[in-house]
């Protein structure tokens, strides 16, 4: 029991004490300013488009690594860790090398189109799905895991097509993890800084986020930083409370 208090307190005193210091009139401050509101919002639309294409992407990479045995199995599970362990500017450095104008990807699609990611909103997306994948997939993974084969396989002895057996039967099933491991991957996403700082900069309204914002804050102004900082653990918060209430329980 003790060690449970100890892990508990561990994680509420720090978010306490960072409320407790905050000056009402910086938060009131905060939420006027302009630039917080351009920050929070890039934060949320390029999380949400970013756990979007998670979602279209990660889903089926889940349920080939939990209902399809196939070689290299681990190794491709494995690839999918690989990012979460990354420290976040070697993931930035990463993508740079990939997608970055003279990247291996980057060059030929600037060349063809004329397009280059970083520094771009569109960059902030693709730094924000590269650190929410791995999250995505491996908590949808489990979650399709825990629903089982069983049902996949009674639905093909009844003549279900796969397609129709994933649409009707697996998603639906597992769909408490899926909404879990979304929720998961956008609360990342949203505080995602180091690989997208690193990998876009950070420039007001096209990819400074909220954390990029406070980051920036904190060289300038310690009590605008502890309400920014506020402003992210109350949105944060909330959209996971409400979430959870709606998605997430299981009976």
């Amino acid at each position: 029991m003790l060690p449970a208090v100890v892990a508990v307190l561990l994680l509420a005193v720090p978010l306490g004490t960072m409320v407790v210091a905050t000056d009402p009139a910086s938060l009131a401050a905060a939420l006027r300013s302009e630039a917080v509101r351009h920050a929070l919002w890039l934060s949320v639309v390029t999380s949400t488009a970013a756990i979007v294409i998670c979602l279209v992407l990660g889903l089926p990479l889940a349920w080939v690594l939990a209902r399809v045995d196939f070689p290299g199995r681990r190794l491709v599970r494995s690839l999918v860790i690989v990012p979460m362990v990354l420290p976040p500017v070697v993931a930035g450095i990463a993508l740079r090398t990939a997608f970055g104008r003279s990247g291996l990807l980057g060059r030929p699609l600037l060349d063809l189109t004329g397009f280059a990611f970083p520094y771009t909103t569109w960059g902030v997306v693709l730094a924000h799905v590269f650190v929410a994948l791995p999250f995505v997939v491996i908590s949808m993974e489990g979650g399709l895991r825990a629903a089982g084969p069983l049902y996949d396989a009674a639905a093909a002895t009844l003549g279900a097509s796969r397609w129709l057996t994933f649409r009707r039967v697996t998603v639906p099933l597992a769909l408490p993890g899926i909404a879990a491991a979304l929720v998961l991957g956008w609360a990342r996403s949203l505080g995602e800084f180091g690989a997208t700082i690193t990998f876009n900069g950070n420039y007001p309204g096209v990819t400074q986020t909220m954390p990029t914002l406070i980051y920036v804050e904190r060289q300038a102004d310690g009590d605008a930083v502890l309400a920014l900082s506020l402003v992210m653990l109350l949105v944060s918060v909330g959209v996971l409370v409400a979430l959870r209430d709606r998605w997430l329980v299981t009976a």
